[in-house]
């Protein structure tokens, strides 16, 4: 309680000019906005406005910064000018205001706008994204951590090292590029890669396989059963996503392993197929679907199909931030994929490279504690972003292809 009628009178006009930020008069202009491409193959984005409020956001699409940049560039005819508290009213003119729509560029430049804009938001009331999102409905979020590359060995040894940093649950690929139907060398393997990270993880840990979409339903129906008795997690992309309902109602059908899919779907009406057909665990990628606003969306239809979200974050901070803040306010949260120590980062940049505190990210016991701080509550080290940005990534998904030299999924 305040201790002096001073103490009173402050207290009531900052809570006032609290409430007159919150919409009642108050109308902040979007003067200024910049990507920047950063190692190791990141965008970030930075909306300032006529006051000088900053918000920062992240718009990678792997392989495709160029892209988004553009789309970027071509929404600023919308945005400039306009009142950045507007959130839902600007995601609205950015996703429709179009006649062609959706997909995965246009998206992840409305995800890197979206993210800035309740960054912006929440700096300027003082309080995190997700307060304004509703409030916490946890105080700690699970992570886990990459192992393996591209193309997992040594899964023992990589799983002792993510379990030294603090984690307690792992991901990896099932293999390289496979036959359409898989041999039985590759079958073995794939198994004893599972075998080995139940072995080491004992009865309380987790890992979940990765399949990038590189196995046909047909292999996908004899090898899913297989899994089972190692417990993972969840099996990720099976098959691709663009598989129509009645295939992944068939590879949901076939086996008890949860299964999860969604890095690849960029709106709740993208979403819905999959839900339909009975999956595990939906991940929508924070830069990629619709940002914020509209992964908020997609959380709440995956609570009405009883299917947790594990969002899909091999990217940068800002990203995870914005992740981190959708997790804490969605009761169907089940475990959030980060990216330090990823095989993309290395010999590049780091996931915390960009930050002035890094703190936000720390690990204990498997878990990332509640942010506390304003917007995304990370603090991006401005500096370093524009040092980096001089020597712009071109970061392209690798191209594989069978022992006939034929195109194979990567």
């Amino acid at each position: 309680m305040p201790n002096s009628l001073v103490e009173s009178v402050t207290i009531r006009s900052q809570i006032d000019e609290q409430f007159r930020r919150a919409g009642y008069g108050w109308t902040v202009i979007i003067d200024r906005i910049e990507t920047f491409q950063v190692a190791p193959r990141w965008l970030l984005v930075r909306i300032e406005t006529d006051d000088g409020a900053i918000g920062w956001g992240e718009a990678s699409l792997e392989g495709h910064a160029e892209s988004v940049q553009g789309a970027i560039d071509g929404y600023t005819d919308l945005l400039l000018g306009q009142d950045a508290t507007r959130i839902e009213h600007l995601w609205q003119q950015m996703t429709r205001a179009g006649f062609y729509r959706g997909g995965p560029v246009f998206g992840s430049a409305v995800s890197g706008i979206d993210h800035a804009l309740w960054d912006l938001k929440g700096k300027v009331l003082g309080v995190p994204v997700h307060e304004l999102l509703g409030g916490p409905v946890r105080d700690k979020v699970r992570v886990y951590g990459w192992i393996g590359g591209d193309d997992p060995s040594d899964v023992a040894a990589a799983i002792e090292t993510q379990l030294a940093t603090g984690l307690t649950a792992v991901k990896m690929n099932a293999s390289g590029a496979t036959e359409h139907l898989g041999s039985l060398a590759e079958t073995t393997a794939i198994l004893d890669r599972a075998g080995a990270a139940r072995e080491v993880l004992g009865a309380s840990g987790d890992f979940a396989i990765d399949f990038h979409g590189r196995i046909s339903p047909g292999y996908a129906r004899r090898l899913l059963p297989l899994l089972e008795e190692f417990h993972p997690l969840f099996v990720e992309e099976p098959v691709v996503p663009e598989m129509g309902l009645e295939v992944w109602e068939q590879v949901v059908a076939s086996t008890a392993v949860p299964i999860a899919t969604g890095e690849r779907l960029y709106s709740r009406w993208d979403a819905m197929p999959v839900l339909r057909a009975g999956i595990s665990v939906l991940q929508p990628d924070l830069a990629h679907a619709g940002g914020i606003s509209e992964t908020r969306r997609i959380a709440t239809l995956a609570e009405t199909y009883g299917v947790a979200i594990a969002p899909h974050c091999p990217l940068g901070p800002l990203a995870l931030a914005a992740a981190l803040q959708v997790d804490f306010a969605s009761p169907n949260f089940l475990i959030q994929e980060q990216s330090l120590g990823i095989h993309y980062n290395a010999g590049s940049a780091e996931l915390t490279d960009y930050l002035l505190d890094v703190s936000v990210f720390t690990f204990a016991d498997g878990y990332i504690h509640r942010p506390t701080g304003p917007g995304l509550g990370v603090q991006i080290d401005e500096a370093e972003v524009r040092r980096a940005a001089q020597s712009p990534h071109r970061w392209r998904t690798p191209t594989w292809n069978r022992v006939d030299g034929s195109l194979a999924e990567w």
